[in-house]
């Protein structure tokens, strides 16, 4: 009895140690056209690192923590000529170049990844936590991620 007591006591120790470093759910929301759109994500911290730009250029990363980062959106968008149906999808990002990335954009039957592009700015102060941003009114919108210094953007509007 006492030895499933002590294996429980460790079981319960681990969870929470596990729990207390899990990072916290974050969620960007819009409307546009009364149509609802939304991402869900993992909102990892930096603790010092620079975790954008130790990524290396080629390297697909997962945007966030914990669970696949997800869109859910109500409405077509149109990333510029890129087209994204309305349903649920996977989001990951790109390093294509010291200063060039892309959103990938990837539906239920993952065969193919959409492929926007982001635009890159610098931001005057760090941002500790990831951040993701849904913004825009009317038929206009503005998907933005930050992270550390750095800003990654990209406008889309709801047909």
């Amino acid at each position: 009895m006492k030895r499933i007591a002590v294996s429980c006591g460790l079981v319960l120790l681990v969870a929470a140690s596990a729990w207390a470093q899990s990072s916290p759910a974050g969620q960007a929301k819009v409307t546009l056209n009364g149509k609802s759109i939304s991402i869900a994500y993992g909102r990892p911290s930096l603790r010092g690192r620079d975790m954008l730009g130790r990524l290396e250029v080629g390297v697909t990363w997962r945007m966030g923590a914990n669970d696949p980062t997800t869109l859910t959106t109500d409405a077509n968008l149109s990333f510029g000529a890129v087209q994204v149906p309305a349903g649920t999808h996977t989001l990951t990002a790109k390093r294509l170049a010291e200063d060039k990335w892309q959103l990938l954009v990837t539906g239920t039957d993952k065969a193919t990844a959409l492929e926007i592009p982001l635009v890159k700015s610098e931001l005057s102060e760090s941002v500790e936590m990831l951040t993701i941003e849904l913004k825009g009114q009317g038929s206009s919108g503005e998907f933005q991620m930050m992270w550390g210094t750095t800003a990654l953007k990209a406008p889309f509007s709801v047909s």
